[in-house]
């Protein structure tokens, strides 16, 4: 794929040059080179086993904890190779939160779930917490639901809700990057439209890079696409673009439904 396909005309807030993603023998991402631009929802798509996940994870060095892994090339967030081993992982995982396929809320109160990171990571004062978790319960529209059950169980939400925590917990480290990893595939198809709805409020303030399955949710709600084929990407540009006229042969087989 010509690298002029990657380029887009807003800023970009990360750049992959050449990656490559090693499982032991196994070469799982092969040099995908590709820009992804700041404050817009990025889809990241192609069938099952293809190395979507592997590459989300690479955005916050998740991979490093899978024995065997090894890396290649550049990867560039605000214009520093996070691929350095110099680099400073707290800083790292501040910067760039994740949320998961399957809700996480941690089996504590609503109000620390929220506070969880700031006291790990000591970023405030205690007498600022309640200001917080309400700023960051109405970030993700639970506050009016939830104000009266701040010290209620997480777990005692509803899979929407906790979902939308589990977002509110990630925003709270003050991050400039939220990698999504298949964040609705649990969900019913309302609450997976609320959480799309999430998602563009969220976009205004932040860089969303979502996995997912549903070709229909990445041509809903994602701003650009890329599609990944046996760990190779076949094609990068805008949504609009990739599900109507792709250039290559191998994303128009697959947005048909032809394979995968």
């Amino acid at each position: 794929m010509d690298d002029e396909r990657n380029m887009t005309n807003e800023k970009s807030i990360i750049k992959t040059r050449n990656l490559n993603l090693f499982y032991e023998n196994f070469h799982a991402l092969i040099d995908i080179t590709m820009e992804i631009p700041e404050q817009n929802i990025t889809a990241i798509i192609g069938p099952s086993g293809c190395g979507k996940s592997t590459l989300l994870r690479v955005f916050n060095r998740m991979n490093d904890v899978i024995e065997g892994v090894r890396m290649e090339g550049e990867v560039d967030i605000d214009g520093q190779n996070i691929l350095d081993p110099a680099v400073d992982m707290v800083a790292l995982r501040k910067k760039v939160g994740m949320v998961f396929q399957r809700p996480n809320p941690f089996p504590l109160s609503i109000f620390d779930n929220i506070t969880f990171g700031l006291e790990i990571h000591r970023l405030t004062q205690k007498k600022n917490f309640e200001v917080i978790v309400e700023h960051f319960l109405e970030q993700v529209l639970l506050w009016d639901d939830l104000k009266d059950k701040l010290h209620k169980s997480a777990l005692s939400l509803s899979l929407e809700q906790q979902q939308r925590l589990c977002i509110a917990r990630a925003l709270t480290l003050n991050p400039e990057i939220i990698l999504m990893d298949e964040p609705c595939s649990a969900l019913d198809p309302i609450a997976t439209m609320r959480i799309e709805e999430l998602m563009q409020e969220l976009k205004k303030e932040y860089s969303i890079v979502i996995v997912t399955h549903n070709m229909q949710q990445a041509a809903r709600a994602s701003d650009y696409t890329g599609y990944l084929y046996l760990g190779r990407l076949i094609e990068f540009g805008v949504t609009s673009q990739i599900f109507t006229a792709p250039r290559e042969k191998l994303t128009e087989n697959y947005i048909s439904g032809r394979f995968g």
